[in-house]
């Protein structure tokens, strides 16, 4: 005979499913045993189940694909909660399995009960507890075929005495189903827009992480147009590498080719994005927006014409209705903008360059506790990473500093917090990047805070054996908040951060643990630390005064930073 318990892990093996993440305990105690009799699957045991989600968002992100995380009755749930949440606002398709208390149990304010029909309603787009063994195989379908059709988080709750009812013999193996079949956009629409297009002599593309999957048509029309492509932080991977139009991102992370391009075109045809920040979108332009999901069609900005339908296939019929654009200065200014940039960035980069004139005058400002400037680092990443590594990063300055400075060429991939924001989440990602393929190389960008929140799970990479490289930008602070205080005027306030030696704390956990302080060390360290089996964190001590410059920095912006550092003087946050 089965067992529910037994029924659901047979059939997410069956599915394809090779890892499942969480903390083992009571409610679910026959659905851990069926993983320990399963083979084909691997029990991924965390110190927090927030970390298991994360490493579960990971995974169903890289492979477009469930993945599956599991919490136990009340606190073991509720721990979830953060990770799911990034799975819900990254699209990823993932099946949380919750324990709770025995039926008889439930709504008696049982010891941990909640509620989690209830608590897990926003997140998921399918939410249900198993009460009864005739529920399966259907209940387990239709959450497994929720998740997989509309990307996003499917709850099962599995009380402490159902997992181990047995199933009537014969019942039938679940099967799950995937999205349907993607269309174009309407023709007449797509004519409409060509049209707009065509008339156009300066158009600017906004390209996301939607248009993955169509490079070559997007190429295709960004040559015809003559039009230079600002990247959303998630298009990185996937159209930085031998794009000759491609003008790097927009937003906090931005540059100065960015806001002039948008300022200068007539037309901005966004493709396959919801990049979120208004302030950054241009006015006064005539805007197309392209996206499978008609419900955000003008939502971030003003949009006169809608193209809902797959990215490729409207991008197949558009690109025979375009005229070619012979005028291509808009696209060499736009360049040559974004090439001046990036040259004056790399410089920052030179170990050297507190030691050169303009360095000098800059380290007095920025720098006068001669720290190691974070572009350093990142840059000594992009050289030594593998062409086909997978980077984490941490919400905050590590990702500025690897928008920036890592190039996502090659067969690179990249997965962050990018729709919900949350700290701690590179590590854990990591985790989950690992256990797909122990032997690629991934790549963990953290900063201080967001390693410290969930540093307990370093002992999963080594009890699981996942040989993840975590770099940690350790400059004592949370340095977005800093940024973002002192852009209005405020002194920072509550972000510096007392922290340990991250490499000893990594060595006695039992990584391989290397600290640099200096700059001139900086890629002899990073190349060590990329080179050595086995997990290693690399703590590198950075500058906590970098100034990551806005794209176009505005007059109080620039009063605010010099408002704040006054106060800052004045008031020492040490």
């Amino acid at each position: 005979m089965t067992t529910v318990a037994e029924l659901i892990i047979d059939a997410l093996a069956n599915h394809g499913v090779r890892s499942v993440w969480g903390v083992v305990g009571d409610a679910l105690n026959p659905v851990t045993d069926a993983i320990r009799r399963e083979d084909r699957i691997e029990w991924m045991g965390v110190r927090h189940e927030e970390a298991g989600a994360f490493a579960a968002s990971a995974q169903a992100q890289l492979n477009d694909d469930l993945a599956v995380c599991m919490g136990t009755v009340g606190p073991g749930a509720i721990h979830l909660l953060n990770g799911l949440y990034d799975a819900k606002k990254s699209g990823a398709p993932v099946l949380a399995i919750l324990g709770q208390v025995p039926r008889e149990d439930i709504g008696s304010d049982f010891f941990q009960e909640v509620d989690n029909d209830v608590l897990f309603a926003d997140v998921s787009v399918f939410c249900a507890t198993v009460t009864s063994a005739d529920q399966m195989p259907s209940i387990l379908e239709q959450a497994v075929n929720a998740a997989l059709s509309q990307r996003g988080v499917a709850v099962l709750s599995i009380p402490g005495d159902v997992g181990g009812l047995e199933l009537p013999r014969g019942t039938k193996t679940p099967w799950f189903v995937g999205p349907a079949a993607p269309g174009p956009a309407a023709l007449e629409d797509i004519r409409d827009a060509a049209h707009v297009l065509n008339e156009a002599s300066r158009v600017t593309m906004l390209v996301g992480q939607g248009a993955r999957d169509a490079r070559a048509e997007v190429m295709t029309v960004a040559d015809l147009l003559g039009a230079p492509m600002v990247l959303t932080l998630k298009a990185k991977e996937g159209f930085e590498d031998d794009n000759p139009f491609e003008i790097g991102q927009s937003g906090l992370i931005g540059n100065p080719a960015t806001a002039e391009a948008f300022a200068a075109c007539d037309v901005l045809l966004m493709v396959g994005t919801d990049f979120p920040y208004k302030n950054f979108y241009p006015t006064g332009k005539v805007v197309i927006q392209l996206d499978r999901d008609g419900g955000r069609i003008g939502r971030r900005t003003a949009v006169e014409h809608a193209l809902v339908g797959d990215t490729r296939l409207t991008l197949e019929t558009l690109v025979t209705l375009l005229e070619r654009n012979e005028h291509r200065t808009h696209l060499t200014v736009a360049r040559k903008a974004y090439e001046t940039w990036s040259h004056g960035q790399a410089r920052l980069a030179d170990p050297a360059y507190e030691s050169k004139p303009v360095g000098l005058l800059r380290r007095k400002i920025d720098n006068p506790g001669h720290r190691i400037r974070p572009e350093v680092l990142a840059a000594a990443i992009e050289r030594h990473a593998a062409a086909d590594a997978i980077f984490t990063t941490d919400t905050g300055m590590s990702t500025v500093w690897l928008s920036r400075f890592i190039r996502m060429t090659g067969g690179r991939r990249l997965i962050g917090s990018y729709n919900l924001g949350s700290m701690a989440n590179a590590m854990p990602q990591a985790l989950g990047a690992s256990a797909i393929d122990r032997t690629r190389q991934v790549i963990s960008l953290s900063g201080d805070g967001g390693i410290s929140m969930l540093l307990g799970d370093l002992i999963t990479a080594v009890s699981h054996d996942l040989p993840i490289k975590v770099v940690v930008f350790n400059n004592g602070r949370l340095g977005m908040v800093k940024l973002e205080m002192e852009q209005v005027g405020l002194p920072e306030f509550g972000t510096v951060l007392h922290n340990p030696d991250f490499a000893e704390v990594a060595q006695a956990i039992g990584l391989t643990g290397i600290r640099v302080t200096d700059a001139d060390k900086v890629d002899a360290a990073v190349q060590q630390a990329f080179a050595l089996p086995g997990p290693v964190l690399l703590d590198v001590v950075t500058n906590p005064d970098e100034i990551a410059i806005p794209p176009k920095p505005t007059l109080e912006q620039g009063w605010g930073f010099a408002i704040a550092k006054a106060k800052e003087f004045l008031v020492s946050p040490e």
